[in-house]
């Protein structure tokens, strides 16, 4: 979140604690005598005062005695500092140099004695104080967002990983784009792997929710996943696992994971297809055979059900193939009717694109930009991620 730069021309708002009659009217006079405009409010106590920094409109400035009938000492200052909203400063009758040491290190803007001030002095206290503050929270502001930066950065390495290829026939391009109204990297991902035996292996899923919790569960279960194909297990057992980690994993018992898993044999000719609740893949052969693998048998969610199964598809794959995997983000748009463009939708999206010659082929990637700018093209605002990953398959 950005800071919101402050009104120059308006007036400081400074509320003054103080619960002495004539010390309050002394620094009424004060501000009168001095070149600013304030907006000076009073509490006579420590609670009043609370309730005034509730208010979205509080002030910009507190100027505090250390002698309240409800506090005494620290103890006021520490309170108005844990709502870290305005500057405080310490007014007080004490001369003591020690005891405004400890202000300062305690938090305080500044240690004013009241009868060593006037008013030009006490206003330029309250400048500079409300100056300081405000270029505190821009700091603050800038190291929270970098830092949100960051770990966006190496949560998205986890999400979205190099693929590990060694058949030179084979090319993989990815897309990732965050929704617009997500701040966080949400929890789709995807991986690609090629085994010992040249076995081709890929994953995309989409973990319910954005945060970063759902983000790294999603870096979790990628890392799981590849850990388990390359291991050579039984690709029966590489779902029933994931499922049972992501129930132990989450911290919450709704999260869920839609996932599709793809299989493709050394000699490229015959792929296994698993749909763990996800949408099925595209698969994008020679001149005009495009169609949707929706005859795919949808099994749940991972996360979802007790002993759940996700049967296999076995398909027979054509020369020079194409395989779209997507998550649900690139099928949620508005078709021209105003219905979700949905499988078919994208369908005819993937056959416009396609059609005619066929240069796409020499860049896939060009193909797959253009399906999802069509997309954005059909929405109004792009609410979810979309994580899509073409398999080219030139052999």
């Amino acid at each position: 979140m950005e800071p919101v730069e402050p009104d120059a021309s308006a007036p400081l708002r400074v509320l003054l604690v103080e619960d002495d009659d004539a010390d309050a009217l002394l620094v009424t006079e004060h501000f009168a005598d001095a070149a600013l405009t304030v907006d000076l409010h009073r509490a006579r106590s420590l609670a009043e005062a609370e309730e005034s920094l509730v208010d979205p409109d509080g002030p910009d400035c507190v100027l505090l005695d250390l002698a309240l009938p409800d506090a005494h000492d620290f103890e006021g200052l520490r309170r108005l500092l844990r709502a870290e909203g305005p500057a405080v400063l310490v007014l007080t009758g004490r001369r003591d140099e020690q005891l405004g040491a400890d202000a300062v290190s305690v938090g305080a803007q500044d240690y004013l004695v009241k009868d060593a001030v006037d008013g030009p002095t006490l206003a330029r206290a309250v400048r500079y104080a409300v100056e300081r503050r405000r270029a505190d929270r821009v700091r603050r502001a800038l190291r929270d967002a970098h830092l949100r930066a960051d770990e966006n950065a190496r949560l998205e390495r986890g999400l979205l990983p190099t693929p590990l290829l060694a058949d030179p026939a084979l090319r993989i391009i990815a897309r990732y784009e965050p929704g617009t109204e997500q701040t966080l990297l949400g929890g789709d991902f995807y991986d690609v792997v090629e085994g010992a035996d040249g076995t081709l292996h890929a994953v995309i899923g989409d973990v319910c929710g954005h945060g970063p919790d759902e983000a790294a569960l999603g870096v979790s279960l990628r890392i799981a996943w590849r850990t388990l194909v390359l291991s050579g297990i039984d690709p029966d057992r590489v779902l029933p696992t994931m499922h049972e980690l992501l129930v132990h994993e989450r911290n919450n018992r709704a999260l869920f994971t839609t996932l599709a898993t793809a299989t493709v044999e050394p000699d490229r000719t015959r792929m296994t297809l698993r749909l763990a609740g996800h949408p099925p893949p595209a698969l994008i052969g020679e001149g005009d055979d495009t169609r949707m693998l929706s005859d795919a048998r949808l099994g749940m969610p991972l996360g979802v059900g007790a002993g759940s199964a996700w049967a296999p598809l076995e398909v027979e794959l054509p020369p020079k193939w194409t395989l779209l995997l997507y998550t649900d983000g690139l099928i949620e748009g508005r078709q021209p009717a105003g219905d979700v463009l949905w499988t078919d939708g994208l369908m005819d999206l993937l056959r416009e694109v396609t059609a005619g010659p066929e240069p796409w082929r020499d860049d896939p990637g060009v193909m797959l930009d253009g399906v999802m700018e069509r997309v954005r093209s059909l929405s109004t605002a792009q609410t979810d991620d979309v994580a899509a990953v073409l398999l080219v398959c030139d052999r």
